[in-house]
């Protein structure tokens, strides 16, 4: 599927992934979200990293969970994909684990151009690869320029683990292909940080819909996997 996108679209099939509460919240209040599924569901979580060729976040998760991104799976190390990390204003702090590992597993870092040349530089001195796109209206990186150039790289399974800013961004883009949602039996409530930030949605009919393929059970969580409805 990852080749077909490629090829006829010019960018990655792309897989949103998150874990939630019942109530779809990725985290309480104060941002807790560790862990919010079992090791059963984070295993499976980190085989679905070792099938995709990258997967991607936004600076938000980047600077709350400092995560590797890396699969940790006995055997599958080898199989960690490519980490790609949006990041507008350069916040990606040089002793984050996605800098200071870029020799061992690839980090790329997306920004708008005319970034700060000094800071870029400082990126590169790790191994961190930059991509530069054309600015949004926003003057945030336009999400489907991020999408051919990675394609242009070779990238033809996206996974998708940011936040609930990500996640918008790309529904609001039309680029979900794919949703992998795990979810735990818990409810936090409406305090709680939703999976999904509003992404301009003003009429039901113009609601995206999904298709729901299989419901898997890890441990006392669940994996519900969706495809697009075209």
């Amino acid at each position: 599927e990852g080749f077909i996108s490629r090829i006829n679209d010019g960018r990655p099939m792309v897989t949103l992934k998150t874990a939630t509460t019942l109530d779809g919240r990725i985290a309480s209040v104060q941002g807790e979200s560790q862990w919010i599924t079992g090791p059963e569901a984070r295993a499976r979580a980190h085989l679905m990293r070792a099938r995709h060729d990258a997967v991607l976040v936004g600076i938000g998760t980047a600077l709350a969970d400092n995560p590797a991104l890396t699969v940790r799976l006995p055997g599958l190390e080898v199989a960690s994909p490519v980490r790609v990390v949006v990041d507008t204003k350069l916040q990606l702090p040089v002793t984050a684990n996605l800098v200071i590992t870029a020799e061992d597993v690839p980090t790329w870092l997306v920004t708008a151009k005319g970034s700060d040349d000094a800071k870029l530089k400082a990126y590169r001195d790790y191994g961190v690869e930059i991509i530069s796109t054309p600015p949004d209206s926003d003057g945030y990186p336009d999400i489907h320029a991020v999408m051919h150039g990675l394609a242009e790289k070779g990238i033809t399974r996206l996974l998708v683990e940011g936040g609930a800013g990500i996640a918008a961004a790309f529904l609001r883009a039309d680029l979900v292909d794919r949703i992998a949602w795990f979810r735990a039996p818990g409810i936090i409530g409406g305090d709680g940080i939703s999976a999904v930030a509003a992404y301009g949605l003003a009429q039901l009919h113009d609601m995206q819909r999904f298709d729901p393929v299989s419901c898997e059970r890890f441990g006392n969580d669940w994996l519900e996997t969706y495809w697009r409805w075209d």
